[in-house]
């Protein structure tokens, strides 16, 4: 091995961690986060200053793009050209930056997300803003580095004589880090730097009485000051930004929307598309066209409405489905003293003015310098100008320049840069009215001198230049707010009888959970004919209901869908329609239990669900009333392998009845199920014996005298009163309803409520089937075992028991 070659034996996380610490860290310094001092990423900077450096400003000629961005890469910034690219477009975007640093001739993007031109056809040059972010800088401002190869020397940070990170933004993600600064209206800072400046002790609501939010370039309307407010003083918060929307009448008494601004960085082909695919699948009713009306003139979206289509209610569901409103989090973080800091709006400010102390300090001491060197000289001229006759003879009795200075140093005492002005000095400036401008420049030089030290040894003096520099500024190239700022977020609440057609409908679904509404027309056209269904399923809810209403589905497993009945497909009668899990993805091994259709979610309302192991809940419907339904919801909270028996919609004022497998059967006051939250557990309902199970729950009326119609394992079934019961009280074991036998005992295995209206059907695993009128089967005592309807050991064991009512009756299929 070569002495050279040393390998060395460390740990694999030391390695990766040291390599991606160091990783991060130009990421972030280098990269991807801006200077609190002048608000620019490094590559930004470097930008400005190149083209600075080459004299590619406002006031001369546009030069290629290419041109610039080789010269950044090749000088400042060894990376890849389309990233200085990109940087250069951004900063040159009106609806990316509110002032903009680069003006750009050619195809710059667009805010519909169009790609700019290449960089070999777009032209260049320094805005006249971004002349004052570099204005001084050879002044020795700055501190300056050398460049990746030391040829050249780069500016650490840029003057910047406005707050640019405040009044331009920035936005990046870097390693552990991200920033969100948006833009804000430059008077309204300057004003607010100024007040920082002169009071260091000001509190934030002073200063947000100068800047009262953002100000995005695109406009719109910001909701929220509190957002803005917690923003300002932790440097993260929250706010609503929406469009510029107003509800015009044109002919036919027909209304449009017309949006001529939308919120910031929101690309406006896509919002135009999202709205159009709004129309085209009718998830709103009464949009006709929407059309981009934008031009030169201005950005212009055109919503043609339908005739007696409510303007209102379809703008608020578009605020609420398209980004027409969005929410804009501020995540202030900036580089400051070299690491990435959360800074509030004080901070910032801070940050800046304690910059431009130290810019105007240094720009101060440099020109005191000059102007110093330059009086010196100037006292050595007028000096010689009063000594002239032998101040000539002394030159020409020289060999050469250098003798003669060093004459001139020996014989009058000149210093060596008085010498050199001497020497060099042209013929025609000996007259006597250069004498006259000589002195005057010294007078001037004077007074500059004392200016400058003033400026240097008093704080009041050194705020009192930064801010008539900031007035300056502020008088240039101060306009309008285009942001609207209102105090509150408007709740946006979408009237869904407005937006849907409300009509009549028939709603189905089955047991295996196909879901469909039908049209009133096509299911009276269907004669009767049973609804389309697979063999073997059939229905568990038909019901006649609205559009505008909403379909709960409750499952074994505790869950809930929540499906607007306008969301159901619209499927013909004798056709199958969709399975839920198309709409609503249900759990892999849940099944559907119940249905039922809301018209309101009422507090006076309550839904009383019962359980495998017993337990008994009650909520007030108004809780099951949700927001967005594309995944199932917890309808209630079950123990570990608990299941959901029933499920019941009450007025709260009604008695409940709970059976059981072993034939106990408890009847109880609803009111005695407290209370609880739709995600709670519930009390327990009945107190089981080991290896019982709950077989069925259910409420009944008070005043209403009703049957209960049991059915055993073994095919039995009966027909009893429910005077035949004892009302008691919740958590108890309840009366038995089955005769005890000692060899193969009844088991219940279901127990319903029937008037005499009721026909029960029955079906076995071997496919017989069987029906019950209620009517004609006399009610029987609680201790007997009932009558025989199916012998199991021939037909099979009973598989699935359900009603109908007897005037729709129905053959089982």
């Amino acid at each position: 091995m070569l002495s050279a070659d040393k390998y060395l034996d460390l740990p694999l996380e030391e390695v990766i961690g040291d390599r991606f610490g160091r990783y991060s860290k130009y990421i972030i310094q280098e990269r991807a986060l801006p200077d609190a001092r002048d608000g620019l990423k490094p590559v930004q900077r470097r930008i400005l200053y190149a083209m600075h450096k080459e004299g590619n400003t406002s006031d001369k000629p546009f030069r290629k793009s290419a041109k610039t961005v080789g010269n950044v890469i090749g000088n400042y910034h060894p990376h890849g050209d389309s990233s200085v690219y990109e940087a250069m477009i951004r900063m040159s975007q009106d609806w990316k930056v509110r002032y903009g640093l680069i003006q750009m001739h050619g195809n710059n993007g667009s805010i519909d997300g169009d790609p700019p031109a290449a960089m070999r056809y777009t032209e260049a040059r320094l805005s006249s803003i971004a002349s004052e972010m570099l204005r001084d800088i050879e002044k020795e401002t700055v501190d300056f580095i050398p460049n990746f190869d030391d040829s050249e020397m780069e500016p650490v940070v840029l003057p910047a004589m406005f707050p640019n990170l405040l009044v331009n933004g920035s936005t990046g993600i870097s390693a552990g880090y991200a920033t969100d600064i948006p833009p804000h209206q430059l008077g309204e800072v300057i004003d607010a730097a100024i007040l920082q400046m002169e009071n260091p002790n000001c509190t934030l609501s002073e200063l947000m009485e100068h800047i009262k939010g953002p100000d995005f370039p695109t406009g719109g309307i910001i909701q929220g000051v509190d957002g803005i407010r917690n923003a300002y003083e932790t440097g993260k918060g929250k706010v609503v930004v929406r469009c510029k929307a107003e509800i015009e009448s044109v002919r036919g008494g027909k209304q449009q929307i017309v949006i001529t601004e939308i919120p910031y960085e929101i690309v406006k082909a896509n919002l135009v598309k999202k709205m159009d695919e709004i129309r085209f699948d009718k998830k709103v009713e009464g949009i006709a066209e929407v059309r981009d009306e934008t031009d030169r003139t201005g950005l212009r979206i055109v919503i043609e409405l339908r005739k007696d289509a409510d303007a209102e209610g379809i703008l608020n569901y578009l605020y609420k489905n398209t980004d027409l409103q969005i929410t804009y989090n501020f995540n202030m973080v900036a580089i400051f003293n070299k690491r990435p800091v959360l800074m509030g709006l004080k901070q910032l400010l801070t940050a800046y003015v304690n910059h431009q102390k130290e810019v105007i300090t240094r720009r101060s001491t440099y020109e005191l310098r000059k102007a110093e060197e330059r009086q010196h000289v100037v006292e050595g001229l007028i000096r010689a100008i009063s000594i002239l006759d032998e101040v000539i003879e002394t030159i020409r009795a020289s060999k050469d320049k250098r003798n003669a200075k060093d004459n001139l140093i020996s014989k009058f005492e000149f210093t060596e840069p008085q010498a050199e002005a001497i020497v060099t000095l042209q013929l025609y400036r000996l007259t006597n009215t250069d004498v006259t401008i000589l002195q005057k420049e010294s007078d001037e030089l004077d007074k500059k001198i004392a200016l400058l030290k003033e400026i240097l040894n008093s704080e009041k003096k050194l705020v009192a230049v930064i801010k008539k520099d900031l007035l300056t500024i502020k008088k240039t190239f101060n306009d309008e707010r285009r942001t609207v700022i209102e105090d509150e977020i408007e709740e946006i609440k979408i009237n869904l009888e407005v937006l849907v057609p409300a009509e009549d409908v028939i709603v189905t679904v089955t047991k295996e959970g196909y879901v469909k509404r039908t049209s009133i027309r096509s299911f009276t056209a269907s004669s009767g004919e049973p609804t389309g269904m697979k063999e073997g399923d059939r229905v568990i809810g038909q019901f006649e209901t609205n559009t505008t209403d909403t379909l709960l589905i409750f499952s074994m497993k505790g869950n809930y869908l929540f499906i607007p009945v306008h969301q159901l497909p619209d499927i013909r009668w004798k056709d199958l329609g969709q399975h839920v899990a198309n709409i609503v993805p249900l759990e892999r091994g849940d099944e559907i239990l119940k249905a039922m259709p809301i018209k309101e979610f009422t507090e006076d309302q309550f839904l009383v669900f019962f359980t495998k192991q017993g337990m008994a809940k009650r909520t007030p419907l108004s809780e099951y009333q949700a927001q967005r339904y594309s995944k199932p919801l917890m309808a209630l909270k079950l123990k570990q392998d608990d299941v959901v028996v029933d499920v019941e919609l009450t007025d709260g004022k009604k008695d409940v009845f709970i059976a059981t497998a072993f034939g106990y059967g408890l009847w109880f006051d609803e009111e005695e199920i407290s209370v609880v939250g739709q995600r709670a557990s519930g009390v327990k309902g009945i107190n089981l014996k080991p290896e019982d199970e709950v077989i069925s729950g259910f409420t009944l009326n008070k005043d209403q005298k009703t049957h209960l119609f049991a059915f055993t394992q073994r095919g039995a079934y009966k027909k009893m009163n429910v005077s035949e019961f004892e009302k008691t009280s919740r958590a108890k074991r309840g009366l038995i309803m089955l005769r005890e036998l000692k060899s193969n005992p009844h088991r219940l295995i279901s127990l319903r409520k029937a008037d005499n209206q009721t026909v029960f059907y029955l079906k076995t695993d071997k496919g017989v089937e069987d029906a019950l009128v209620s009517d004609q089967i006399r009610p029987s005592d609680r201790y007997s075992n009932g009558s025989f309807i199916i012998d199991t050991a021939k037909d099979g064991t009973i598989v699935d028991i359900w009603e109908d009512r007897k005037e729709d009756e129905k053959k089982p299929e």
